[in-house]
């Protein structure tokens, strides 16, 4: 008995510990409107300045939105280049957190 519940114990905490890299694509936008449906705020004209304007004038960060879920991100220098465009992301999600642990972003082909 004790043996069983000791691997329930280690399974579930390498369910917690992470899944390792995973790859992610989806649409850089900003925390004021993740689902990057900018016509609400329209910071400026066009997706990618409303981006821009609401990390500088709101203190917004970068998320990625996958056309299902938004994901914070670790790096906030790189998505600057990516505003508004779609991009592959390679890193670590943290669950409890809906975080990616940014390795590398580029821009999705």
């Amino acid at each position: 008995m004790t043996t069983r519940l000791g691997a329930v114990v280690l399974a579930l905490a390498g369910l917690s510990a992470g899944q390792g890299k995973q790859t992610f694509t989806g649409v850089i936008t900003d925390g004021e409107c993740p689902t990057a449906d900018h016509s609400q705020m329209r910071m400026g004209p066009t997706d990618a300045e409303c981006v821009t304007a609401c990390i500088a004038d709101h203190g917004a960060s970068y998320v990625l939105y996958d056309g299902k879920d938004v994901y914070a991100l670790s790096d906030q220098k790189t998505p600057e280049r990516f505003a508004a465009r779609k991009v592959t992301i390679t890193g670590s999600l943290d669950a409890k957190r809906t975080t990616i642990q940014v390795d590398s972003m580029s821009a999705a082909r």
